[in-house]
């Protein structure tokens, strides 16, 4: 079974990973998601439990599937 902080890690790892291929900052990326840059900044180092509403907000300001963001 895999672990609330694997997901939360593996999570966050994808969230920094596409957004470097975008070379975009946790700033911009918080500003195309319509959250906090600190908040992303949590996430990409798996400190924050994200909603289901907030994963969507971020993929789509990666310009990816919410899949693409939890997979290994």
């Amino acid at each position: 079974m895999i672990s609330k902080h694997d997901i939360l890690n593996t999570f966050g790892e994808n969230v920094k990973k596409y957004r470097r291929k975008l070379d975009i900052s946790q700033e911009e990326l918080a500003h195309r998601a319509d959250l906090h840059r600190t908040y992303i900044g949590m996430i990409e180092r798996a400190e924050k439990n994200i909603t289901l509403v907030n994963m969507e907000k971020i993929a789509d300001a990666l310009e990816v599937k919410i899949s693409d963001l939890l997979k290994n």
